[in-house]
């Protein structure tokens, strides 16, 4: 690493632990927008991907499919579909919600709800339905039920919040379109680092940068703590 990048890297750590407030500001708009998206869709989300796992009912072929294709869907695409909706012309023009959070947590929300639905689909999937219906057969309720499968697959729905989570956090087309990109307002980090990167202030789209390696680091060693303690030992 030459000089160079090290004084980059310098700056950069200079602006995290010196809690520079506009990059700190930009870390807090960041992360309040994408856990609002995250805790409005989550409990909907795994709902219905449990109903899609054992459930059987007319379209459910059809509903999987298409969820499966909104997750390979452009996030710049949804961030049109939201802005055309929250336009003053739109159906949603009268909620004043473009260039502002609401807005964005709206357009996140769309983006996270397919991964949410498709992960959890997948967890209720493999597990084996003689527990569900064990549990209903010694009486216990359909919610005591459910959480006793949620509590069996609690890594892979974790999972499963770890990949929403990070989808929205990291995505720049919908957040960039609906939100604007004002500063203290809706700058989130990957709108900075994109904007930041195209004046030549690299320092700051680095510090930002190491916010979500750190975080991305935090969260797998986290799960793979989870994984080594749920899977069964040898003896």
């Amino acid at each position: 690493m030459n000089e160079g990048w090290l004084a980059l890297l310098q700056q950069a750590l200079s602006l995290l632990f010196s809690l520079d407030p506009e990059v700190w500001s930009i870390v807090s708009v960041s992360f309040s927008v994408s856990f609002a998206a995250l805790l409005i869709t989550l409990l909907p989300s795994m709902i219905l991907g449990f109903v899609l796992a054992f459930g059987r009912f007319p379209g459910r072929w059809f509903i999987t499919n298409l969820i499966q294709t909104l997750q390979s869907i452009p996030t710049v695409v949804i961030g049109l579909l939201v802005y055309l909706m929250l336009t003053r012309m739109g159906p949603l023009g009268d909620l004043r919600w473009l260039f502002t959070q609401k807005g964005m947590i709206l357009g996140q929300m769309l983006i996270c709800a397919p991964v949410l639905v498709a992960m959890s689909q997948a967890a209720f999937t493999s597990v084996d339905r003689r527990a569900w219906e064990t549990s209903r057969t010694l009486g216990a309720s359909w919610i005591r039920a459910i959480w006793t499968l949620c509590r069996e697959l609690k890594v892979p729905l974790l999972m499963a919040v770890v990949a929403g989570f990070s989808r929205i956090l990291t995505e720049v087309g919908c957040s960039m379109m609906v939100g604007g990109n004002i500063a203290d307002v809706t700058r989130n980090i990957p709108t900075a680092i994109a904007l930041e990167t195209s004046k030549g202030d690299f320092a700051q789209a680095i510090a930002l940068g190491l916010v979500l390696l750190i975080l991305s680091l935090v969260l797998n060693f986290a799960l793979g703590i989870l994984r080594g303690k749920a899977e069964p030992r040898s003896h």
